[in-house]
């Protein structure tokens, strides 16, 4: 260091400042000098150039010197020396040169950079024709990321490993990594990172997504991510296809392929025998979407085997099924046949189809199928069936050894098989000789006063019998007798018998005979009385009006059984029966005797009645009526629907009303004038009824037997007590608990209908009707003319002319066809009148007919008819 720099610089701050300027100027200088050597610059200025391959770039090379006009023979060469030409007119080569417009600069262009490009480039030139100015750049090239495989939409395939493709090219060579959701993926048991992409391991729809596949190449710098979507794809699945499908020939047919995949497979009917696809053919639907395959009218062409194919991006999937073409059955062969009695039958039907269909029989209007072979529940029946698949052809028949009278009727053939069934009747006629079984248990045959008769004689038998009549072991038609007369030969009969003496009721032998054998059965005739008199009559209710008997029914015999039971009655005071009362009642109504007097001792006797007449009076009884007392309690019409604890409720369907409905007790000798009905509420507490005495309501009721209470609380209990009043007094009360319901009515009353135009036309002709009834009577009375009078005069008969109603107890019979013991054809009519035989003692009455007569009156109730003073009259009666 020289004498300035031994000088402390810290003591003397004005040597610092002189050294510091002393610097300053030298730098200057420097600067200077190298300002005025000539050279050339390349721009841009760093040494060494870096372009991907495939880039384009310039070089421009300007001089730098002090007279520009002196700088001569400006170039370029290329890495191999050569001199670089500049860009020829119409042409465009990889590599030229040109000088930038306004500048001294000569720039080199590189259209299209390549590797083989890559090296030291020179820029030269001549200043002051004696210097040789040079300087150079080195060109290097490197490839840029390029991606040579990576389709931005990939499929997978489900359950399959796959690898994402993701291959670049770059140079020097880049490195690649995985993001999926900005995530990271590293490899494991489920992704492998490989260079040629991502390797996923079995394949699941959860691996659906987003993927970025990203390439470095630490030497550049360069950084460039490519995004793929992956959607996993499913291979198609045939899921549904019978191995074999059935069509019926001329019928529209439909089969379904049905497949599975992603995405949606398409579906393909293919026929193997021709490999053609159904959907172009005639007659065939195919939907590629559900694979529903449609024949309009199936043929026999139609027969063979058919491909399913089922086709997607993921896959081919193919399977094979067979149409067979069905042909329905027709019965071609089924005759009637007939057999005998306790020998083999057959039943045979023979039928055509494709397959060759099962026959079956049933019996006509059963369900039930005979099975093949021998049969369960009758092993003397079985069933053979034969097949030839071949000819399509089958039999079945019907075998039934020793045939009953049950097998006789129709059968049903049916012929079954895939495409249909058939059917045809056929008859098994089995042959038995006559049969009476039918006829076994009937009643004799009755007649009386020589009332003809039928006696029918009806032989069951196949084919049908011939029909002779016997009495006492000899052929009727030999006889010759007119009182026995033969309808029909067979296999009815019916021998008409007049009993004009008692030889007559006798018993009659029918005999049936056929081409198997002879049956007979005895039919009896047998004369018909009146019955016995009634063996007892108790009395079992009282009322001071009415009483109510439980009588006893005398012996009857089988086929005349009892229509009817009277009774004659008088007050004890009264000596003479001719004067009674009368009653009749049919066998299955209560026998109630009304209109009694209280307090009064009553006489009754007793009878019966059937077709003959009325019998003889048996029973004779007294019986007193109890004094006159307050009506007997009513009895509400109500039926309890639930029931609590303690007693039965009955449900209101109303919350706000309710209706009180009963029927008319017997008075007890004073008329009833009114009904108290008195209804409280009230609830149960342990079993206790508490009334609200409070709110208790009484009202009485004339003239009806119904009361509707109103304004009643929903949802409450209401004891309602109902007495019948006479002048006597009140009868016991009949109670009832009643419970209204929640809320709203629940059942809505119906509208009251206005009468239609022919109800009000049927009410006028009805006052019309009534007023000239009331006129004629009115006539009747007084002057003793019109239809009323008419007919009083005409019961004033003789004797022998009174009919069999007024005269009680005559002992005349009614004369009137007696029943046949079968269903008959029209009767047959008959000459002459019946007989009448003149009375005996044995009479129930013995008293004038107008005595009995001019205190008579029938009542009808809509169920029996009762008649009093002078007529007996009981349902079913022969009058």
């Amino acid at each position: 260091m020289g004498p300035i720099g031994k000088l402390k610089l810290g003591q003397n701050p004005m040597a610092t400042a002189t050294i510091a300027a002393v610097v300053i100027l030298m730098n200057f200088i420097v600067i200077a000098s190298a300002a005025d050597v000539p050279k050339l610059e390349i721009f841009p200025s760093q040494k060494v150039q870096r372009k991907a391959v495939g880039q384009a770039m310039i070089l421009t090379c300007r001089p730098n010197v002090p007279s520009p006009n002196l700088v001569a023979d400006l170039q370029w060469k290329d890495n191999m020396n050569n001199t670089i030409l500049p860009k020829p007119t119409g042409r465009n080569p990889p590599m030229f040169t040109e000088y930038m417009t306004g500048t001294e600069s000569l720039a080199l262009i590189i259209n299209h950079l390549s590797v083989e490009m890559e090296g030291k480039y020179y820029c030269t030139a001549s200043y002051a024709t004696n210097e040789i100015l040079e300087t150079s750049v080195t060109v290097k090239t490197y490839v840029g990321i390029t991606w040579t495989n990576a389709p931005e939409n990939q499929n997978p395939i489900l359950g399959e490993d796959y690898v994402v493709r993701c291959e670049v090219k770059a140079d020097p060579n880049p490195t690649i990594d995985w993001l999926r959701d900005g995530d990271q993926i590293r490899t494991g048991e489920k992704y492998v990172v490989e260079t040629n992409g991502l390797l996923i391991r079995n394949v699941q729809e959860s691996d659906d997504g987003i993927y970025t596949c990203r390439a470095a190449v630490l030497e550049t710098g360069e950084l460039v991510e490519r995004t793929i979507r992956v959607e996993v794809y499913s291979r198609p699945a045939i899921t549904y296809l019978p191995t074999t499908l059935e069509a019926t020939e001329g019928k529209p047919f439909s089969a379904n392929c049905t497949a599975t995949g992603k995405p949606v497979p398409e579906i393909f009917w293919i026929k193997d025998a021709t490999q053609q696809n159904v959907a172009t053919a005639d007659r065939f639907q195919v939907n590629p979407l559900t694979g529903v395959l449609n024949i309009n009218s199936v043929t026999q062409d139609d027969y063979g085997t058919y491909t399913c194919i089922a086709k997607n991006d993921a896959g081919v999937v193919d399977q094979k099924t067979k149409l067979n073409v069905l042909i329905t059955p027709s019965i071609h062969f089924l005759y009637n046949v007939t057999g005998d009695s306790q020998k083999e039958i057959a039943l045979t039907c023979r039928a055509k189809g494709r397959p060759a269909p099962e026959i079956t029989f049933s019996r006509w209007g059963s369900d039930d199928e005979y099975a093949a072979g021998v049969q369960v529940d009758d092993e003397r029946i079985t069933l053979e069936q034969h097949f030839d698949e071949e000819k399509g052809e089958s039999s079945g028949t019907l075998r039934i050894a020793r045939a009953q009278r049950s097998d006789d009727g129709l059968y049903q053939c049916k012929a079954r098989n895939t495409g249909g069934t058939a059917y045809a009747t056929g008859h098994i006629t089995v042959q038995f000789p006559p049969d009476f079984s039918h006829m076994k248990d009937l009643p004799p045959v009755f007649s009386w006063e020589e009332r003809k008769v039928n006696l029918t004689c009806l032989a069951m038998s196949i084919p049908n019998a011939t029909i002779e009549w016997r009495w006492n072991g000899k052929p009727l038609k030999d006889l010759n007798d007119k009182n026995l007369q033969i309808v029909g030969t067979g296999p009815r009969s019916d021998l008409i018998v007049h009993p004009v003496a008692r030889q007559y009721y006798s018993v009659y032998k029918c005999v049936a005979t056929n081409i198997l054998g002879t049956s007979q059965i005895d039919i009896q005739l047998k004369e018909a009385r009146v019955p016995e008199p009634v063996p007892a009559a108790e009395p079992k209710q009282l009322t001071a009006t009415s009483i109510t008997f439980d009588i006893r029914s005398p012996p009857v015999e089988f086929g005349m059984p009892i229509t009817a039971f009277t009774v004659q009655y008088k007050e004890a005071i009264n000596p003479d029966w001719s004067t009674a009362m009368n009653r009749s009642w049919s066998p299955d109504s209560p026998y109630i005797v009304e209109g009694l007097k209280p307090q009064t001792m009553y006489h009754f006797r007793f009878a019966a009645r059937n077709q003959v007449g009325l019998g003889m009076w048996g029973v004779n009884t007294q019986q007193s009526t109890p004094k006159r007392s307050a009506p007997e309690e009513p009895k509400p019409l109500h039926s309890p629907v639930q029931n609590d604890i303690e007693e039965p409720v009955v449900v209101s369907p109303y919350s706000d009303h309710f209706e009180l409905r009963w029927s008319v007790p017997a008075d007890n000798g004073e008329p009833i004038d009114f009904y108290q009905v008195k209804y409280c509420p009230g609830v149960k507490m342990a079993g206790t009824w508490h009334e609200l005495e409070n709110q208790c309501q009484s009202v009485e009721v004339a003239d009806s037997t119904s009361y509707e209470m109103s304004r009643l609380a929903g949802n409450t209990y209401y004891r309602i007590e109902l007495r019948a009043h006479n002048i006597i007094g009140f009868s016991s009360p009949a109670s009832v608990i009643m419970k209204t319901t929640r809320g709203i009515d629940v059942i809505q009353m119906a509208e009251r209908q206005v009468l239609s135009s022919a109800s009000i036309v049927g009410i006028a002709v009805g006052g019309v009707l009534l007023l000239l009834f009331i006129v004629d009577l009115l006539c009747c009375v007084t002057i003793n003319m019109g239809v009323m009078a008419s007919m009083c005069r005409r019961t004033k008969r003789s004797p022998s002319e009174i009919d069999e109603e007024a005269k009680l107890g005559s002992g005349q019979l009614v004369k009137e066809p007696p029943p046949s013991p079968l269903p008959l054809p029209p009767p047959v009519k008959l000459g002459g009148s019946p007989m009448v035989s003149p009375s005996d003692e044995k009479q129930p009455l013995q008293t004038p007919t107008e005595s009995i007569k001019q205190n008579s009156t029938v009542e009808f109730d809509g169920k029996f008819v009762h008649s009093r003073s002078g007529e007996i009259i009981g349902k079913n009666s022969a009058v």
